[in-house]
């Protein structure tokens, strides 16, 4: 029984097989953790998505934020990159892979290892992310979830506080979740840049961030493909540029931890 964690996919469904052939995976026995942005950009999201949830519970996803735009897109709003889901939203089985997908969860532990998309701002500790998660889950499997999708997009509020109430409250925490890669110095979140940190030296990658009270948790992550894999504080990010021309990275996870990684074309340039 081997476990592993794979980073974003992206719609690139033949080489997620080449990188299961690799690392020989047994859907009878073998588990598999997917970092969420299942579909979009790629050329197949329509088959990685059938074919992850005909895993059943052999796969976890948690939700990314191209998941989170196709579940918008299928809720009637206008946005870029719809001519990438038009074999989702035209398909046979589409509502039974919407609410499928509309019901995953937005983290995932067991045992040692958490799993997100993208980030955890530096005010929260586990106990509160996992009661956060559990907030907008709970709206996205139920009927609130056409409403919510309406206000999910925008950056504001940018720092955590109980107070937050409503759409307010969830719009920042599914940024977190779903498009966090940077803090400015006060643990404000900072959602447009995707350059490498060398590049924004005056803002913190979100894992790197003092007292982070998240700390002391293993955490996986994918979402940022210009960082590329890294360990480092705990925190594992896997999104290797796949569908860029990068790799396609999975990580295992039960015994001694290691990477496969298998090379992959270039489907999308950046711009």
């Amino acid at each position: 029984m081997a476990h592993y964690a794979i980073g974003d996919v992206q719609g690139c469904f033949f080489e997620l097989n080449r990188l299961l052939d690799k690392i020989k995976f047994d859907p009878a026995s073998d588990f598999l953790w997917f970092t969420g942005d299942l579909v979009n950009r790629g050329p197949h999201s329509l088959e990685t998505l059938r074919f992850v949830k005909s895993l059943g519970d052999r796969a976890v996803t948690v939700l990314g934020n191209h998941d989170l735009h196709l579940l918008a897109v299928a809720n009637g709003q206008e946005y870029r990159h719809k001519q990438d889901l038009a074999a989702i939203l035209t398909a046979p089985d589409r509502d039974e892979l919407i609410d499928w997908l509309r019901r995953r969860p937005l983290l995932y532990q067991s045992g040692k290892f958490c799993l997100i998309h993208a980030g955890l701002p530096p005010q929260w500790d586990l106990d509160t992310a996992r009661r956060c998660a559990r907030e907008v889950e709970s709206v996205l499997q139920s009927e609130r979830w056409h409403p919510f999708l309406h206000h999910m997009y925008g950056n504001e509020p940018d720092i955590w506080s109980e107070d937050l109430t409503g759409w307010a409250r969830w719009r920042f925490i599914v940024n977190c979740f779903t498009r966090l890669r940077y803090c400015d110095q006060q643990g404000r979140l900072v959602l447009e840049p995707t350059a490498q940190p060398q590049e924004v030296p005056h803002l913190v990658p979100w894992f790197r961030f003092p007292r982070r009270a998240s700390q002391g948790q293993e955490i996986i992550f994918g979402h940022w493909s210009t960082l590329g894999f890294v360990v480092e504080n705990g925190c594992y990010g896997i999104d290797t540029g796949c569908v860029w021309g990068g790799q396609l990275t999975a990580l295992r996870l039960d015994g001694e931890m290691y990477r496969i990684s298998i090379d992959c074309p270039c489907y999308r340039r950046p711009g």
